[in-house]
């Protein structure tokens, strides 16, 4: 008998790919793209084709909060308790501090990975109950600046333009975002609107040369921070040509005037030198945007994740209303989102600054509309605290109490000194999540075991304003509740605390029974709203995904918005936003000359408490790394792999550093998902580090409130840590997940450590560490043997004196034997040769000795690893490179070559996310290849 299957949503980006989530016995045994969904027709990145390996049971049984637990004593061990027993606990203890101290002494932190009907009980339980707008998401690290600068320049969030538009536009404007990795299905339907339209012009703003770029027409690798000018440049060039819709501008804008007298000054030398760019570039970039017959803008952190986020959304924005490039198929800003539901968040004001359906807190009628709709006599009125706010508010002892749920703040949010000083000087911190060992959980003194994706019932919202509905394919495991059932139980057993119920009101705000009534309430809340989804139900959402606006009567959503010019503002008419170019929060000075730029990874997702447990989908960047400009790496000394202090004005890290051509000078980048769980040590403080983010700032930009995690001056000094340790080793499945978060525990004993899965078929762990002494040998022996490295049957060599030790275990399968895991610690010079033997899988019995000598020369016919290009089917970059020399260099375009490619090797024939790399890797191979 098949599988059933059950139609759900991808739990990672915002394009909100459909799946087919198949189910035997209660268990999730596979997945595929939805074909039906309009957002994706089938079509998976790596992550999503790999969702089912995340749960499996033997990850769930290892990593799955299962049951309600407490800590008697901060940094003691957890308890387990009844779930009656748990939430009574909390509402005691949250009614006690609102009792003391008042509403405002509370906070609730949420995830744009909840869904519409979670947020919505979360919304109303603090802003409705508990009579304070302390309500925060990690939306706020994602989107904001995307919100105000819609909502300055259109009058509403709401994205103006739709997925299909893509393959209507003559010219594509993509700014700060790397699509090819953090959209790679979106990505998909770019190729095959050139592969349809040659004349298809694609310009990449970027400071990087990202698989994105490299796939332009036009890359301008700007400065960071200078994206206002560059835009403010472009339009100078545009008004100087006539290139311009005057007619338009009249018809349907206004503030065209003061924008005109801010950009006036921003010539094409000016800019050019300002943002770092070629003069002939601009022009260009100015000709193909105007002149184009449709031309579309996508973006996203970019731009978002800046002090000046909103004013750099809303300079872009002014380039299409300049140019008429909105309304109709193929043109508009379309900002990308970073989240599955971070646009159902907004929708039903799940931020410190919203009310529900797209209402202004700082509106007294629209706060007295939700007022009405939720039976109360009012709302709060004072904004609450947003995400940086309420963290340095909990530091500093003004937010007493925390409610975390379904995200990781102790590793996304910026300076995390100050997030790790809030966890531990709150009073009392409720984490409610599906993984039990986030950075955050250790913080938590109550952890409520929350479902996640393949459990959950309810709807989503993706960038271009398509609702799907969610659809359980399996029930929870241990007694994890849905999100939206323990905010109903939590807020019916609090709103009976004496003192916090509002007086006169006699009525229960949480009637909610399944997640179908929350949603209800949430559609009534839109009726007449911008975002009007009256015409919506359950059912109609069973058949299939609907775009809003869809009002009662209504036949269908509207794919594209202000096709009549009519915009919601007070005139109905655009504003142009005279915004001011603004300077880095944190510019480079000589004592932090480098500019570090944090950002998705292909494979990868946010914290990685899903991902990061999954070997295949660490092929392509296997472990931590900060990547320089090659010249930097040459100027400085540094070879491959060399350990560096990464330091900021807030914190320090240890990180191996790698040169990268993508960069420019005094530039460097490193993956945004290295959390202390994947990368630590111990400080000169006793601390542990705390990953990337403890470099970040949490400066943010004065509208929206996002902070600059896109930039932070740092500077990079090598790190003198000559004792080393690095072991590999295959594990059962289970047994692999378990030992993960047991050496995690270990990393802080050393200065520097990183701990990672890897392996495409089989479960395998990696633990590197280093030190500037050698550690002890209980140390290295409680390394070894959670790796199984310590068993009767490993070979072993050992020199104490030098601090040296060789572990290698064996399996013999007739006459051949294979490397099944190894240690070395001390001199790893053999790394590389032996990581290839390893991984895979070569004959090594005659390699014996050679394994526990001394040294590193590699034995003849083994060759180091290289990274795995094609994570879906294992295909490694040596190989392609051998392939692209086979394959008659200099008669094939890269189209050809690609293509030659995916027939005899298999890569980028499932997924897709690696055809840019292939591209890349195509046109690199043979100087003739041209686009």
């Amino acid at each position: 008998m098949a599988p059933k299957e059950t139609r759900s949503t991808c739990p990672y980006c915002g394009v909100g790919c459909g799946v087919l989530i198949a189910s035997e016995h209660g268990q999730i045994v596979g997945v595929r793209g939805d074909p039906d969904h309009p957002a994706n027709h089938g079509r998976l990145c790596s992550k999503g084709a790999s969702l089912h390996l995340t749960a499996t049971p033997a990850l769930t049984r290892a990593t799955r909060l299962l049951q309600p637990q407490r800590r008697l004593v901060r940094g003691g061990s957890l308890q387990p308790m009844p779930w009656g027993d748990a939430l009574q606990w909390a509402s005691h203890t949250f009614a006690s501090v609102i009792r003391a101290d008042g509403p405002d002494a509370v906070g609730f932190y949420v995830s744009g990975q909840l869904l519409t009907e979670d947020y919505y009980v979360f919304n109303k339980l603090v802003k409705g109950l508990i009579g304070t707008n302390n309500i925060d998401t990690n939306s706020r690290l994602c989107m904001s600046s995307a919100v105000a600068g819609y909502k300055l320049t259109l009058g509403a969030d709401a994205p103006p333009a739709c997925y299909d538009d893509v393959q209507h536009a003559q010219c594509l404007f993509i700014a700060g975002s790397n699509a090819a990795h953090a959209h790679p299905v979106l990505f998909r339907r770019i190729e095959e609107a050139r592969a349809q339209n040659p004349e298809l012009k694609i310009i990449v703003a970027d400071p990087r040369r990202t698989d994105t770029a490299s796939c332009a027409d036009l890359h301008l690798p700007l400065q960071p921070g200078t994206d206002v000018m560059l835009f403010h440049g472009l339009l100078h060039i545009m008004l100087w040509e006539g290139w311009t819709r005057p007619g338009y501008i009249e018809a349907h804008t206004e503030g065209f005037e003061a924008l005109k007298t801010v950009v006036r000054e921003c010539t094409p030398e000016k800019v050019a030198r300002f943002c770092g760019l070629r003069v002939e570039d601009l022009l260009q970039a100015a000709r193909w945007f105007a002149t184009s017959s449709a031309t579309l803008s996508l973006y996203c952190q970019g731009l978002n994740q800046s002090s000046s986020g909103t004013a750099k959304n809303a300079a872009l924005i002014n380039l299409h209303l300049a140019t008429g490039q909105i309304g109709k198929p193929g043109a508009g800003p379309f900002s990308l989102t970073g989240q599955p539901n971070a646009m159902g968040g907004r929708e039903v004001g799940g931020l410190a600054n919203l009310l529900s359906a797209h209402r202004d807190l700082a509106n007294p009628a629209h706060r007295s509309e939700v007022a009405a709709l939720w039976g109360l006599p009012s709302v709060p009125a004072t904004p609450g605290k947003t995400a940086v706010e309420m963290f340095q508010a909990a530091a500093d002892g003004e937010i007493k109490a925390l409610w975390i749920a379904c995200t990781n703040p102790a590793q996304s949010m910026p300076d995390q000194a100050t997030v790790r000083r809030a966890l531990e000087r709150a009073e009392f911190v409720v984490v409610q999540e599906a993984f039990a060992d986030t950075s955050t959980t250790a913080f938590a003194d109550l952890l409520l075991p929350a479902t996640t994706w393949g459990e959950k019932e309810g709807t989503v919202t993706n960038s271009e304003r398509r609702i799907t509905r969610v659809r359980a394919a399996v029930p929870p495991p241990g007694q994890a509740r849905h999100d939206w059932r323990i905010a109903v139980d939590f807020g019916r057993l609090l709103e009976n605390e004496p003192g916090v119920r509002a007086k006169g009101i006699a009525h229960s705000l949480f009637p909610y029974e399944t997640p179908e009534s929350v949603w209800l309430e949430h559609r009534e809340s839109t009726r007449g709203r911008d975002l009007d989804i009256t015409g919506l139900s359950y059912a109609a959402l069973e058949a299939a995904p609907q775009q809003w606006p869809f009002p009662e009567g209504a036949s269908q959503g509207r794919p594209r918005l202000y096709e009549d010019g009519r915009f919601p503002t007070p005139s109905g008419r655009a504003r142009f936003a005279a915004v001011t170019p603004a300077p880095l929060a944190e510019a480079r000075e000589s004592r932090y000359p480098f500019s570090l730029n944090t950002g998705r990874l292909r494979d990868q997702w946010h914290g990685m408490s899903r991902t990061g447990w999954i070997g295949r989908l660490f092929g392509h960047v296997p472990e931590p790394v900060v990547q320089v400009h090659p010249q930097d790496m040459v100027r400085h000394g540094w070879q491959e792999g060399d350990l560096v202090h990464l330091t900021s004005k807030r914190g320090s890290i240890v990180v191996p550093v790698q040169s990268s051509a993508e960069l420019g000078l005094s530039q460097a980048f490193m993956g945004m998902h290295w959390g202390s769980e994947f990368l630590s040590g111990r400080q000169h403080n006793g601390q542990a580090l705390a990953g990337v983010n403890a470099l970040t700032t949490s400066a943010y930009c004065p509208s929206s409130k996002q902070p600059e995690l896109k930039h932070a001056a740092v500077k990079i000094l090598k790190a003198e840590l000559p004792w080393k340790l690095l072991a590999l080793s295959w594990l059962p499945d289970e047994q692999a997940a378990e030992a993960l978060p047991r050496l995690r525990r270990l990393m802080p004993l050393f200065e520097f450590a990183t701990c990672v899965p890897f392996g495409q078929a089989r479960s395998g762990v990696l633990f590197r560490a280093a030190s500037a002494e050698p550690v002890s040998d209980s140390l290295v022996a409680e390394v070894a043997d959670i790796l199984n490295l310590s068993d009767s049957d490993v070979l072993h060599y050992t020199d104490r004196k030098r601090g040296q030790r060789r572990s290698m275990r064996m399996q013999r399968s007739g006459e051949v034997s294979h490397l099944e895991g190894f240690l070395l610690a001390g001199d790893i010079g053999a790394e590389a040769w032996i990581k290839s033997l390893l991984q895979e899988s070569l004959p090594a019995q005659a390699y014996g000795r050679q394994l526990l000598s001394p040294g590193s020369k590699a034995p003849a016919g083994v060759v180091p690893l290289c990274k795995t290009v094609c994570s879906c089917v294992g295909v490694r970059e040596d190989a392609i490179q051998a392939h692209l020399k086979a394959i008659a260099p200099g008669e094939l375009a890269p189209e050809a070559a690609v293509a030659s490619l995916k027939t005899n090797l298999g890569c980028g024939t499932q997924c897709g996310s690696c055809v840019p790399e292939l591209q890349r890797l195509a046109r690199l191979a043979e100087p003739s290849f041209t686009l």
